[in-house]
This record gives structure tokens, C-alpha cells and sequence, in this order.
């Protein structure tokens, strides 16, 4: 058979992007699951023209919340060809009655060990409404079809070495998404950061690990960090702050090549913290922290949530100045977003605090789909994109990068330029994240009613989504 699969997108700034850093490993991860017998095509509706006189059988769409619209339209806009339209990821697993009225089947949980049995059964004749898998034991996974990318991507080399997060922030759908913490085997992950059939110098350079928590199993990181090494890649990674109380990863880190690590911050209030059962970060120890990474020459992303029940206006907007003490070279900067699946958004639903008049748009991590508890919605939204635009500013950013030049390895220095430069332009021309209450042009199009927060009653798989659509 011939399968497109498309990984759904919403436009998230005013005037969008054509090209950016690096593509989610879902898309390319189910292509090189799929038995060889099947003809592939990969789209990334964020930088490639969906093809609707398309020849395939089959349309596979993956997405999260935020997406979920788009997701809906192209199923109904692709149904109306005949197409078997189906679909996996985070959002059809706590959705499922929802999905399924938009689709002919559904894969919950984790793709490898369902996905092929998908298609046997298409192919027979017999296909079910819902693929229910189970955790995959990541052994003897195959490379992803890198050669399915578009030149749209700036870094394409994206792989996988473990899965799932020992931690259970309340916003955070990892733990029930993938449980455990599992290991790919070394080789395997050796066979994948060697990949190098890419046009560009940077794109064999650059290693982007699209891990939850990387370096949780200490032994395990320190021999892949080991054997890597010889490989002289530079790779990028996301990790607990704890990184830094261990002189000896930190070390590994620099000589395999490390350019960058992200870490979960999410906040400077103690309160707000607490609000995110981030016990395990200590605000006094933030610029120690990162310090000792940035002390490898390893740029330091961070993300920062703005909208926990202790937030206001002024501790929000206040985050600007704070992350440029502690010596962040990227932030970036979202709205808590109370996904399903997850205990925050449980607690919100309790309390009757979701917002009824918000679709899966404002799911998007830069709009407000909850009630805040100290401020209005609209303040919220507002302090957000105060906090966005001082924090990109040109005399904020200008001092990240002169940081960088003189501290940072030059692929870290590249790293934070380069996306520095990237969101500053975007200040520049004020192409803010969108306020999806203003927009008329992402409705659903689809002929039955959308499925407002509260309105179904979708009965979440006990199974786990899978990395056909990490969020």
C-alpha cells in the first residue's frame, strides 16, 4: 500500500514559518517501523504542502492537543477522497470516542507493536477502531528514515536513546504517556549519531537526542557518552538540573561533544513550584546549576511556564530579567497548559475551571484554555507575551550572544546565535504568538460538533501514547 503519514500542525505566530530547527522524530520513527512491503511519504504540515490528490491508500495523521483541529481537518477534507484516514498519539489516547469520530481507526499507546498489525488488517479487510499497544521494550529499533525529511529542517538528525521520566510534574503527560524508563542499547544509538547521508556540513554534525530525560540511568549515559566520543558530532539533549552535582557527567558531556542541554525550570516562585511538584528543583541552586554546565562551554536552554495557581502579572514578567541573571543562554516561554492525562489538569476539572469556550487551539502551549487563580485569563495571556517580547528583545538577546561569544564551545555558540537571532526576528517584525480568541481562519470544518472541554466522555486506554506524536 501506499501511506502518507502527517505529522498535523497549527500555525502558532501571526505570520507562521516556513523552515525551522529540527522535525519531531514521530513522523520518521513510524516510517521506519513500517513493514518495507509499504510505500512512504512523510509530511510536516509546519513546513510542507499537505498533498490532497495524493495516489496513497492510507493517511496516518499524528498531533497532540494543540493540534487537534488541524488534525480533524485534514481527516474530514481527506475522507471526502475516500482516503482510510487513521491516527495516533497523545491526543487520540485520552480522546478516543472524540477521534473516532473523525477517523476510521486509532492507535493508543506506543506504535511499534500495533502499527504493523494496522496495516495487515487494512489490507485484509478487517480493520478495528482502536489499536491499543503496549510499551515498547526499544530493542532492535530501526534508524529513522532521515531520507523521508524535507530541506525545510535546519538539524535533521534526530534520534532516540531512551524513553519515559522518573519525575511526575502535575503538567507533564510523560509519566502516563510512557511509563518507566527504558534504554535503547548503546549500538543501536551508536548506529543512528553516525547516520550521515545529509547534504549539509551541520546537519551530519549536529546530534538532537529527542529524549524526555537523557542522563536519568547514570552508568548508561556515561558509557554512550564514552563511546561517542570518536564520533565528533555535536548533540543537544534534555536533562534534569541534577546534571550539574556530577563533575564527571558534566566532563563526558563536553568531550563527546555536548553544545547544548535543555532544562525544565518552569519557575522562580517557591509556591509555583510546589504548583508543579518540581521538588527536585531548589531555586537557590539555579545559577550554581548553570554555572557548572555553562563552566563546559554547553549552552543552557530552559523552559519557563507562566500560570501556576501562585502566579501573578508581576512575577510573571519578572522572569525576564531573572533568567538572564542566572545566565540562561535560549528560554523559552509557554503558558501551563492543562493537557489530558495529566494531574493538573484533573485538579482544574475538580474545580471547575476549565474554560468551555476554548477548542484544542488554545491547547498550544501560548494561549489560556484554564481559569487562573490570581489573575484573569486575559492577564495571564497578556503578562505571557510581556514576559515573551522582553525576553527577546534585541538588548536581552544581543547580551545572550555576546555571553555565548566569549564563554560558550563554538557549535554552542552557533546554537544560541542562531536562536537567538531566530526569535528576536520574530520580535522584530512582531510576529507574536498568535491569541487564538482573535483568529478566524484554524475552525473546525468538520460536518459534526466539536467536542468542547467537559461535553464527552472519551474513556482514556490504560495503554501509553507513543512516539508517534510526542508533544
Amino acid at each position: 500500500m501506499k501511506i502518507d503519514l502527517i505529522i498535523a500542525y497549527v500555525q502558532r505566530y501571526e505570520f507562521g514559518h516556513e523552515r525551522d530547527f529540527v522535525p519531531p522524530i514521530t513522523g520518521i520513527h513510524l516510517a521506519a517501523i513500517t513493514p518495507a512491503e509499504h510505500e512512504v511519504r512523510v509530511f510536516h504540515q509546519q513546513v510542507d504542502k499537505i498533498d490532497f490528490q495524493t495516489q496513497a491508500e492510507v493517511i496516518a495523521i499524528s498531533f497532540f492537543s494543540g493540534f487537534a483541529v488541524a488534525a480533524y481537518n485534514l481527516a474530514v477534507e481527506f475522507k471526502k477522497r475516500g482516503k482510510i484516514v487513521v491516527a495516533g498519539g497523545p491526543h487520540v489516547t485520552y480522546c478516543q470516542e472524540e477521534a473516532l469520530t473523525y477517523f476510521d481507526a486509532i492507535v493508543t499507546g506506543e506504535a511499534e507493536n500495533v502499527w504493523p498489525a494496522l496495516l495487515q488488517d487494512l489490507e485484509a479487510g478487517q480493520l478495528q477502531q482502536v489499536y491499543a499497544g503496549s510499551p515498547c521494550d526499544m530493542t532492535n529499533l530501526p534508524t529513522p528514515r532521515y531520507d523521508l525529511l524535507p530541506n525545510k529542517f535546519f538539524i535533521k538528525k534526530v534520534i532516540q536513546a531512551t524513553r519515559g521520566c522518573p519525575f511526575s510534574c502535575s503538567f507533564c503527560t510523560v509519566p502516563s504517556l510512557n511509563p518507566g524508563f527504558r534504554l535503547r542499547p548503546i549500538q543501536d544509538v551508536l548506529r543512528d549519531a553516525s547516520y550521515d547521508h545529509f547534504p549539509h556540513w551541520w546537519q551530519r554534525k549536529v546530534v538532537w537526542f529527542w529524549d524526555d530525560n537523557l542522563t536519568i540511568r547514570r552508568p548508561y549515559i556515561k558509557q554512550l557518552l564514552q563511546e561517542m566520543i570518536p564520533l565528533k558530532k555535536w548533540w543537544l539533549t534534555q536533562a534534569s538540573m541534577d546534571i550539574a552535582k556530577d563533575p564527571e557527567l558534566l566532563d563526558l558531556m563536553k568531550a563527546s561533544g555536548c553544545i547544548g542541554v535543555f532544562l525544565g525550570i518552569e519557575s522562580f516562585g517557591v509556591d509555583s513550584l510546589a504548583d508543579a511538584n518540581k521538588k527536585q528543583n531548589k531555586i537557590a541552586n539555579y545559577k550554581q546549576a548553570v554555572q557548572a554546565i555553562r563552566k563546559r562551554g554547553i549552552a543552557v536552554m530552559a523552559g519557563f511556564i507562566a500560570g501556576f495557581d501562585h502566579d501573578d502579572e508581576q512575577s510573571i514578567v519578572h522572569m525576564a530579567p531573572q533568567l538572564m541573571e542566572i545566565g540562561i543562554d535560549v528560554p523559552f516561554l509557554s503558558i501551563m497548559t492543562p493537557f489530558r492525562g495529566t494531574p493538573i489538569y484533573s485538579q482544574l476539572k475538580l474545580e471547575g475551571r476549565m474554560l468551555p469556550d476554548r477548542n484544542w487551539n488554545f491547547y498550544n502551549g501560548y494561549n489560556v484554555a484554564f481559569q487562573p487563580k490570581k489573575i484573569s485569563e486575559a492577564q495571564l495571556l497578556l503578562a505571557h507575551r510581556t514576559l515573551w517580547k522582553k525576553s527577546f528583545s534585541p538588548l536581552y538577546s544581543f547580551r545572550r550572544i555576546l555571553r555565548g561569544l566569549f564563554t560558550l564551545r563554538p557549535g554552542a555558540f552557533l546554537l544560541s546565535f542562531f536562536m537567538n537571532a531566530f526569535y528576536t526576528y520574530k520580535r522584530i517584525r512582531k510576529n507574536y504568538p498568535i491569541d487564538m480568541a482573535k483568529r478566524s481562519d484554524v475552525n473546525l470544518v468538520a460536518p459534526v460538533p466539536f467536542f468542547r472541554e467537559g461535553q464527552h466522555s472519551a474513556k482514556p486506554s490504560p495503554a501509553v501514547a507513543s512516539p508517534v506524536a510526542l508533544p
